[in-house]
């Protein structure tokens, strides 16, 4: 009987998942796992499936990225450089500036766009109330192996499938910095952890200083295969 029961309900699943993926089920696009991801929804228990998807399909992510809030500007592939990249994008700036446009592959690009809009001012507004203005950072694309090491894996800055985040500028003036304020207790760190801790439901590996001393100033982030948040 148990057995029964159980292969009844794989049968629903199985029906109600073909019934999705047909559209004979309406479904919202934030909760239908096939839809486009939305950058401006709120993200759900479906947006890291949805990031996870633009890895792997180029079209899908350029028009994530297209509807994003994002000023990008298109670079040209360099397919045989000693580190290629394809499709890559420039990030000139979103709702905060930077210190500096970085290069970044689409899906870099996408989870940046959402970090901004749904971890990163919402953490500014919480503890300051007030929000950031404006990111520094450490640089994107470096074809280089992982720590500068001679031999080894290349790195995700390599791709241009991650970012160093330094700091950020409040819209009062005031400076956070990841070198300087993470070891404090104050309102400063405490911030800069709810920033980390928010960065990790975005990308797919988010290295702070408690991760080791190579990252004392900066927050590494990339999408790569991996999941790691230290």
């Amino acid at each position: 009987m148990v057995r029964w029961i159980g292969l009844l309900i794989l049968l629903i699943l199985s029906s109600a998942v073909v019934s999705v993926w047909r559209g004979w089920l309406p479904l919202s696009p934030e909760w239908n796992p096939w839809a486009p991801l939305d950058v401006k929804a709120r993200p759900n228990w479906l947006t890291g499936y949805k990031l996870m998807r633009l890895r792997g399909d180029p079209q899908l992510c350029e028009q994530v990225l297209r509807s994003s809030g994002l000023r990008v500007a298109p670079q040209s592939d360099t397919p045989d450089a000693k580190c290629p990249l394809i499709d890559a994008v420039r990030v000139q700036s979103g709702e905060v500036a930077l210190s500096s446009s970085f290069l970044a592959s689409c899906p870099l690009a996408v989870a940046y766009a959402m970090f901004e809009r749904h971890e990163l001012q919402p953490a500014a507004q919480a503890v300051y109330g007030q929000p950031v203005t404006r990111l520094d950072h450490l640089g994107s694309f470096a074809c280089r192996n992982i720590y500068n090491r001679e031999n080894g894996a290349l790195s995700k800055h390599a791709s241009a499938d991650a970012l160093d985040i330094a700091g950020f500028r409040l819209a009062d003036g005031r400076t956070i910095s990841v070198l300087k304020d993470w070891p404090k207790q104050n309102q400063d760190a405490q911030f800069l952890r709810q920033v980390r801790d928010g960065a990790c439901e975005m990308f797919s590996v988010v290295l702070s200083p408690d991760y080791n001393a190579a990252h004392r100033n900066h927050f590494h982030v990339d999408v790569g295969r991996w999941s790691v948040c230290r």
